[in-house]
């Protein structure tokens, strides 16, 4: 089997391992061994979410078939639990060919996380050791948050009433503007730009990562 290339963000009290070219492919461990073990053990999870929208991904074995090309310095949001730095390859040229594979790998997570609420049917999550976690309708609510949140960083708005769909409509026409125009060096006020690979990204991380919770907390 071919080797994944993954890179890694190390903070100060968590790493996050990822794959350079599998977005959303992303977990971490308090150390850079276990972030790449926690890698290898959802690489089925994340084979079902692509299913057939995206071909070509094939899950590892062990952790000896990942290829580390890339060791990033972490800040608090990494700490807090969060990949916040963008690989190097994150930077590189998109074509129009290229981001029909990025969003359909982000379609993708958006039809993973749409099928672990309806699978949830309702139910209550169940908590945590110490009686946290978000419920069902509130991990909705943030993801629908900061999806639109994440929007003023390719240079675009959340829509007036934010709903799943309005946003991820809002996110394609966004990610294809910026493409064919190209994005601003900095966004209002000065804020952070990201690349069109990175929003893609940091969107099916965030989007699987709650997907998972919840069919984790179904009980």
């Amino acid at each position: 089997m071919p080797r994944s290339d993954v890179y890694v963000e190390v903070g100060a009290k968590r790493t996050f391992a990822g794959a350079v070219e599998w977005p959303g492919w992303c977990r971490s461990g308090r150390s850079e061994e276990a972030a790449l073990e926690t890698l290898v053990a959802y690489g089925g999870r994340y084979e079902r979410a692509m299913a057939r929208a995206v071909g070509g991904f094939h899950p590892p074995s062990h952790a000896g078939d990942l290829r580390v090309r890339e060791r990033l310095t972490g800040n608090a949001t990494t700490d807090f639990g969060a990949p916040s730095v963008a690989p190097s390859a994150d930077a590189g040229p998109l074509d129009a060919r290229g981001l029909r594979r990025q969003q359909a790998i982000l379609d993708a997570c958006w039809v993973a996380f749409d099928g672990a609420v309806d699978d949830a049917g309702g139910a209550r999550l169940t908590k945590g050791p110490r009686g946290g976690g978000r419920s069902l309708d509130a991990i909705v609510r943030h993801v629908v948050a900061a999806e639109g949140g994440y929007l003023r960083h390719v240079a675009a708005r959340a829509p007036a009433e934010p709903t799943l769909e309005a946003v991820r409509d809002t996110v394609r026409e966004a990610l294809a503007r910026a493409v064919r125009d190209g994005l601003p060096a900095a966004g209002p006020r000065g804020g952070r730009i990201w690349s069109v690979r990175y929003f893609v990204r940091r969107a099916a991380w965030h989007t699987l990562d709650h997907a998972w919770e919840i069919e984790d907390r179904r009980g």
